[in-house]
């Protein structure tokens, strides 16, 4: 099979179209460098974010940004618990036309191009599910009627600790849906201190839209264009496959600490996110580093730990960092003569 790569002009292009939404995110968020690459890297991809951190901290902000930068259609939706599955998705209602009554579908929240979900883990499990569906299919079922949502469609989650009160856990399904969960951070003094003294009241700057639909189209096609090796592609396979504790891949070290571990959909999400991340970093094929860079992102929430190894204080983060330390990037030893 022949191979098409992406040429240099077409790396550049990428790397500039990228750098225009990485700019302006950075007047937004200050002191957050890592954040905002991972940001870029899941929007490239056209994966789901799940943003988890204490109220304040700007996760808000930086999704409200994103939306501005990309001139896409934005909405947002405060979770609550006493909110329902129909005030997100929209429902049926009774409508006269022609003399005669009838129900006709009023789209909810959900259909804009950019959707924040801020405290989603403040809703009931129920509500939660109700994003499911659009989040992998990208469109809507409301009594037996299907419904698309428009392109390019991204849902960008916001959540407190779950151990702050008044949250509920996400079901892993819907975990699963996202491509990746990044925590925020706080900021230190410095970035403090810019703060304050260059925002009144903690105002963002007023951004000026950076991609048009056609740019972002262009910039998700790069993406699809940059080539996966078959040896790192077999490295996150063997990643994937040494996360689940019953299998031989798995190392000693993790056995006790894992219940049940991550899907194929972790594996396509690790693949999509290292594309991603390969041509923000300026090369138009995928590197092992590339998927050491997203792995943690995209598999750390997709774990479920033992009750004792949550009990011991061990989180999933940690896990994985063992996991990419433990699983050789090149599954058996080369030959001599590529050595």
């Amino acid at each position: 099979m022949t191979v098409t790569m992406l040429g240099d002009a077409q790396v550049a292009r990428g790397r500039e179209l990228s750098g225009r939404v990485r700019s302006g995110l950075e007047q937004v968020l200050l002191g957050q460098a890592d954040l905002i690459d991972l940001c870029l890297i899941a929007l490239c991809a056209r994966g789901h974010l799940l943003l988890e951190g204490l109220p304040g901290l700007g996760k808000t902000e930086l999704v409200k940004a994103l939306g501005r930068l990309l001139g896409l259609q934005f909405k947002r939706v405060q979770f609550t618990p006493d909110l329902l599955p129909g005030d997100i998705t929209g429902g049926p209602i009774l409508q006269e036309k022609d003399g005669q009554r009838q129900f006709v579908f009023s789209p909810g929240p959900l259909f804009a191009n950019v959707v924040l979900a801020d405290e989603i883990n403040r809703a009931s499990p129920k509500t939660q599910s109700a994003l499911l569906e659009a989040m992998q299919e990208r469109r809507v079922t409301v009594l037996g009627e299907t419904h698309a949502l428009p392109q390019p469609f991204f849902v960008l989650a916001t959540q407190n600790p779950i151990e702050l009160e008044g949250t509920y856990p996400l079901p892993e399904a819907q975990l699963d849906r996202f491509l990746f969960k990044v925590e925020v951070p706080g900021v230190d003094a410095d970035v403090m201190t810019s703060i304050l003294t260059g925002r009144r009241r903690g105002e963002p700057p007023v951004l000026a839209m950076a991609l048009s639909a056609a740019e972002l189209g262009e910039l998700f096609a790069l993406v699809d264009g940059v080539f996966l090796p078959q040896p790192v592609a077999n490295y996150i396979a063997r990643l994937v496959a040494a996360t689940h504790p019953q299998r031989t891949e798995c190392p000693p070290e993790l056995q006790q600490g894992i219940r049940f571990g991550a899907s194929p959909r972790a594996a396509i999400a690790i693949a999509e996110a290292a594309r991603a991340a390969a041509l923000l970093a300026g090369r138009p094929n995928v590197d092992f580093a590339d998927v050491q860079r997203v792995a943690p992102a995209a598999l750390a929430h997709r774990l479920v730990l033992q009750h004792t190894a949550t009990l011991a204080g061990t989180s999933a983060s940690a896990l994985v960092r063992t996991l990419l330390a433990a699983v050789p990037v090149v599954g058996r030893p080369l030959p001599e003569a590529v050595r």
